[in-house]
């Protein structure tokens, strides 16, 4: 069987696997379930707190998955120190914290916390991430308006008022950032928030093999005509990146099937049960390639839309 085919064969029946190698005390209701566990972390039960409490897994030489199961926190290592994108949020930052220690990284080596959009689950546990480590904090400016504007407020997770970093490192379109042997070129595609950042360049190891990764978060460009052009530009940034391998997306399960057939911790048991020889599950542009396209064609209906209204109210 291809990897396509095992990727959609595991879709349906992976959860009671990556519960049972992923985390060490699952829920035993969410082992029966029949549906993906990225879906079940993500969309079924994404406030079931303890379900979220993951091991951490390698991904390739370099690169980790830290966070808890919903929402994703990448840690990127190199020689000269390390790079983190996403925080989550309370009340997962301490297992951030542990589960970076637990893969063998030292918190204070990490040099860099990227933030890829101004949204509560993915910026919440920047602050106490930073004073962990003493790496900057990374966003684009219209983000940290948003992140700033978040402190002292509470969400449905936790009841605690929320504690946001203070502004630190702005970066706009276009900007690089080097560390170690890692050079990460900023793109800012604002509409699912007023910013929202990807970073492309990103390059991964397996063995002698390396590939290029991309943190994406989103390409949709917002309501009304305005959003809809601006859709239309973000999809076109996403068609030019060329040769992307793997997409480290920001929550494990994306909808309508994961990216595709289960998630990122369907691919994190196939990786783990893959032989010598065997695809590495989480290198695969055709699915990138299909999503870009697939963004600028929902793109340019969006606008044909939008653009229709007026005629439409005469």
């Amino acid at each position: 069987m291809g990897k396509t085919g095992r990727m959609m064969a595991c879709a349906a029946g992976c959860a009671a696997i990556a519960l049972g190698t992923l985390s060490g005390d699952a829920p035993a209701a969410a082992q029966t379930r029949s549906e993906p566990l990225s879906k079940t972390c993500r969309v079924t039960r994404a406030d079931d707190v303890e379900l979220q409490k993951i091991e951490p897994f390698k991904v390739f030489d370099n690169l980790y998955y830290v966070g808890p199961c919903y929402v994703s926190v990448w840690l990127v290592t190199t020689q000269q120190g390390h790079i983190l994108f996403d925080s989550a949020q309370e009340p997962y930052v301490d297992h951030v914290i542990a589960n970076i220690r637990k893969v063998g990284i030292n918190p204070r080596d990490i040099k860099y916390i990227i933030l890829s959009h101004g949204h509560l689950d993915h910026v919440g546990g920047a602050a106490r991430l930073q004073e962990a480590t003493g790496a900057r904090v990374v966003a684009v400016a219209e983000d940290w308006t948003m992140i700033e504007a978040l402190d002292g407020k509470s969400s449905r997770r936790d009841p605690r008022p929320n504690r946001m970093p203070k502004r630190d490192m702005v970066v706009k379109d276009g900007d690089t950032l080097t560390v170690g042997n890692q050079t990460l070129k900023f793109h800012q595609l604002p509409g699912h928030t007023p910013g929202v950042l990807m970073t492309e360049g990103i390059t991964v190891y397996d063995g002698s093999r390396s590939y290029k990764a991309v943190v994406p978060a989103g390409a949709a460009g917002g309501p009304g005509l305005a959003g809809a052009e601006q859709g239309v530009r973000n999809a076109a940034k996403l068609a030019a990146m060329q040769g992307v391998q793997v997409n480290l997306q920001t929550h494990s399960w994306a909808e309508p099937d994961g990216y595709p057939g289960g998630g990122v911790l369907e691919r994190a048991v196939l990786l783990k049960n893959r032989k010598a020889g065997d695809p590495h599950p989480f290198v695969d542009p055709a699915t990138w390639n299909q999503r870009a396209t697939d963004a600028k064609e929902t793109a340019a209906k969006t606008l044909a839309t939008e653009k229709a209204k007026p005629a439409a109210a005469k």
